[in-house]
């Protein structure tokens, strides 16, 4: 009682002192300064509205390696970095000593022991088997029937009714529904049917922001403080509580319904088949291939199902509203995409796509910029030095910032926060691959994403369908903002007004 009465004592001097920073420093621009007890925490405060921004800047100044110092005794130093050389030894040369760690696994909790929270021979299995399953030709067939479809008869009706009325719709929230519907049946085989003219309130979104959010703040805070939070059930952490109980109903439901209708017709798949969703597959795995899973657990149907869920649905919905955020910006770069479509593919064939290089450019520029996971989280297993010559120990974070790398001068030249398609073409007019290190919108090494294949997809028949058929404009004054979350989303939204070509 006495320990829980001095933990809410401390909470509230923090806040006073906050607050009295806040009001004082409103113009600092920086994290430089290090302050008695409270460590650099005041400054990132003072720049959470613009702190993708910020860091960016702090990292060019400081040679692309920057010490964070929290608060005392709080366990929130943080060794930023956005030095290839420092990516590369971390995520690849010395992956064995950089593991996701037990602090990450309590931050994201509501991941469980999906793919993204685990380590070790459990990582291995899930690994190896979401790619048998994502590379698999019939699986790939099913994303691109079921993405054609879900564009066919969810989102082309929703623009076309916008020109009708001559109203302002949200990019953001119809790529957040589009993506929900597509990613849901190519996950669970259940369509939630959230993209459609009503657009009905989605759970499961407002879920996902809450933890994406509350999962942010928690990075920044001393961890009795949002632990002490979590306990009393306020702030980002009543949120964050709110949408794992929002997870566990939406997904329950559906693994229950699925055990029924596998019992009932004795199905049992020994390889990947045509039409099979991701939950089938994990359902009926072969566990004397992969040992580590548990396809009678219902828990561990959860997490696995989960983490593919919302890295489908919201980097996918994240990525293409900046891209065409991007597009609106320049209209030049609209124009060459669409000659390049009316001209290499004037019906859609998804075999066609890679002969979209200027479109690829653009997608790639888009992800450099705007990745939609901002930053990647690190903790080493035992103490080392990384190429920059930076010390890290175990009770150390290392922030990846995904963001920044983007858009480093010395990584990326001079006009490194141009958006120039061009640099992803070769002077033979062929598209032109950079190192995983300097473009990290897809991680790097062993850890690389397993839906890059995917994304690409995805974002280039959108795309396609949309450049050729409308033209879209960001209404006049509208702010765009991100969100300080682990998801880059816009605080806004992006609202524009659709007309037909």
């Amino acid at each position: 009682m006495v320990i829980g009465l001095l933990e809410i004592l401390i909470a509230f001097l923090f806040f006073l002192v906050f607050q009295g920073f806040l009001h004082h420093k409103k113009t600092r621009r920086h994290l430089a300064t290090n302050w008695p007890v409270l460590g650099m925490l005041p400054g990132l405060l003072v720049n959470l509205p613009r702190i993708y921004d910020c860091i960016t800047e702090v990292l060019e100044a400081a040679g692309m390696t920057y010490h964070f110092k929290g608060p005392w005794l709080s366990r929130t130093d943080i060794l930023l970095t956005a030095d290839p050389a420092n990516i590369q030894y971390v995520l690849s040369s010395n992956f064995v000593n950089y593991h996701k760690g037990l602090e990450f696994q309590e931050i994201f909790e509501f991941l469980g022991d999906g793919i993204f929270n685990v380590d070790s021979e459990l990582w291995e299995d899930m690994r190896n088997s979401s790619h048998a399953m994502f590379s698999h030709q019939e699986f790939q067939k099913f994303s691109v029937s079921t993405t054609l479809s879900k564009l066919k008869q969810g989102l082309v009706p929703i623009l076309e009714s916008a020109v009708e009325e001559n109203i302002i719709v949200d990019l953001q929230d119809l790529f957040q529904r589009f993506l929900f519907d597509t990613t849901s049946i190519l996950m669970t085989g259940y369509d939630p049917k959230c993209l459609s003219i009503e657009r009905p309130k989605v759970e499961f979104g407002e879920a996902v922001d809450g933890v994406a959010d509350g999962s942010f703040y928690r990075h920044a805070k001393p961890v009795f403080l949002w632990k002490l939070q979590n306990w009393l059930g306020v702030g980002v952490e009543k949120k964050m509580t709110r949408g794992i109980v929002v997870f566990d109903q939406f997904l329950e439901k559906i693994i229950s319904a699925r055990r029924e209708e596998l019992k009932s017709h004795r199905t049992h798949h020994d390889s990947v088949g045509e039409a099979m969703d991701v939950l089938t597959y994990y359902m009926t795995v072969d566990t004397t291939k992969y040992k580590h899973l548990k396809p009678s657990n219902d828990k561990f149907l959860r997490d696995v199902i989960l983490n593919f869920l919302i890295a489908g649905r919201d980097t996918v919905s994240s990525a293409l509203t900046w891209f065409f955020w991007l597009l609106s910006k320049n209209p030049e770069a609209m124009t060459k995409i669409r000659q390049e479509i009316n001209n290499k593919m004037p019906k859609f064939d998804p075999t066609d796509l890679d002969k979209l290089v200027y479109l690829r450019g653009a997608v790639c520029e888009s992800l450099r910029l705007y990745p939609p996971v901002p930053f990647n989280h690190k903790s080493p297993t035992k103490p080392d030095v990384l190429p920059s010559g930076h010390r890290v120990d175990e009770d150390m974070k290392i922030v990846i910032s995904t963001y920044a790398v983007g858009r480093m001068r010395s990584v990326w030249g001079d006009d490194a926060e141009d958006f120039r398609p061009e640099r992803w073409i070769s002077d033979s007019g062929k598209s032109k691959e950079e190192s995983s290190y300097k473009f990290l919108a897809f991680n790097a090494g062993p850890r690389s994403c397993l839906g890059k294949k995917l994304t690409f997809l995805q974002m280039k028949t959108v795309a396609v369908e949309i450049i050729r058929n409308y033209d879209i404009k960001v209404i006049e004054g509208h702010k765009i903002q991100p969100v300080p979350s682990v998801l880059l989303r816009m605080q806004h939204g992006l609202k524009v007004t659709v007309t037909k070509i």
